[in-house]
């Protein structure tokens, strides 16, 4: 009987292999089993999510670490690689092979934008020195060939006025005009008076004419500049110069009283009036167009009016009542021409006009008919010029109302 259940003790007791094995086989599952405990009671304390955390941080903290080190373990690598040649030889034993690089492509750019060196080159203009022509075209005005020239527009007529007479409305197609290379006067030294006097009367010094390149005068030739040797009748560019315009234009203070002056002016002079329409010292406007048709007052081209727009024999109309004090042909450029004396110090013009509607003496209310817009005189188109006197040529513009 005890050898019947040593026997059996022994079927049952387990082998040491098969206890190692066994053991082996467990002590996983009590690690897992350990670490599950462990992680659980972690999580009962609140710490899981920490952890977790913690966990994630450090595994991309060690991800970045192995990107950089495969980087530069890249770069390295790169870098000791020889450079190819474009006929490199390559030697093993006693045989060499040739490395030749491929031919480089033959791209066409017939499909692409062909391209300079330079899109934009500026290449600076030489200053002018000598006066250039040039040929008045339709629609040409001095302000227009001024600002072509890049000079002031007195300029334009301070160098022509053999032709323009100092007046912007002699301005025609085909006249040819000297232009300037720079802003100032051209005028002839007659001589008889001083060098230095004449060149100070229109505010330079002799030497600035002298000495500019376009006169083409050689200083040592001239002596004393004051009192320079330079021939009678020569044609002079004074740059920077300036000189008053001849007057062209209508003379002030024609009033009824005294109306005498205005005979100079021509055959529509009128006699004294005694009595009369007198203004309200308000202006309207002179015109059915509000609108310029020409030149805008100017004082330093010697225009001192407004060219209001108007078709030939449309009405004009007395800015204020008044009395005629001049009515009929002007001399000076004007054509046919009216002027009202309002009675309050003002007098008004009206110019270039096709017809009269009225005559010496006559009062006038203010928005009568007087005549009618033509382009008689010196005129490059029918228009109305029209100006307002006081003392002095006032701008209109600070007198009518707005347009």
């Amino acid at each position: 009987m005890m050898n019947s259940m040593q026997n059996n003790f022994k079927e049952d007791a387990p082998s040491p292999e098969k206890r190692d094995k066994e053991s082996k086989s467990e002590s996983p599952l009590r690690q897992r089993s350990i670490f599950s405990k462990w992680m659980n009671s972690l999580v009962e304390m609140g710490l899981g999510e920490s952890l977790m955390r913690i966990g994630t941080n450090v595994f991309s903290v060690l991800a970045i670490v192995v990107v950089i080190a495969l980087v530069q373990a890249y770069y390295r690598q790169a870098q000791g690689m020889p450079e190819v040649t474009e006929q490199a030889q390559v030697t093993e034993g006693s045989e060499s092979v040739e490395v030749v690089s491929a031919p480089a492509l033959e791209i066409s750019n017939t499909d692409g934008i062909a391209r300079s060196a330079q899109l934009h080159t500026n290449i600076p203009s030489r200053p002018r020195q000598e006066i250039s022509m040039y040929t008045v075209q339709d629609g040409d005005t001095v302000f227009g060939i001024a600002e072509k020239f890049g000079l002031e527009p007195q300029t334009i007529l301070w160098g022509n006025y053999n032709i323009l007479l100092d007046d912007p409305h002699s301005l025609k197609p085909g006249q040819e005009l000297q232009i300037l290379p720079v802003d100032g006067v051209y005028w002839e030294w007659l001589g008889g008076i001083t060098f230095g006097s004449w060149a100070e009367f229109y505010g330079v010094s002799a030497a600035e004419i002298i000495e500019f390149p376009g006169n083409n005068i050689y200083p040592t030739t001239v002596g004393d500049y004051n009192n320079a040797n330079i021939r009678p009748g020569t044609w002079l560019i004074i740059p920077g110069g300036k000189r008053d315009f001849v007057n062209w234009s209508a003379p002030l203070g024609v009033t009824r009283e005294n109306p005498a002056s205005a005979r100079v002016l021509g055959a529509g002079a009128c006699d004294p009036v005694s009595d009369g329409a007198v203004g309200y010292g308000n202006f309207i406007y002179p015109t059915n167009k509000h609108y310029l048709s020409g030149f805008d007052y100017s004082p330093k081209t010697n225009h001192n009016g407004l060219d209001f727009a108007g078709n030939t024999g449309e009405a004009v109309y007395a800015s204020d009542a008044g009395v005629i004090v001049y009515a009929g042909w002007n001399d000076y450029g004007y054509g046919n021409m009216i002027m009202v004396d309002h009675g309050n110090g003002f007098q008004s013009l009206y110019a270039h006009l096709s017809a009269l509607n009225v005559g010496c003496g006559q009062s006038v209310g203010q928005g009568e008919v007087i005549g009618a817009v033509g382009s008689t005189g010196r005129s490059s188109g029918a228009h109305l010029h029209f100006e307002l006197m006081a003392g002095t040529k006032v701008n209109p513009w600070d007198y009518l109302p707005p347009p």
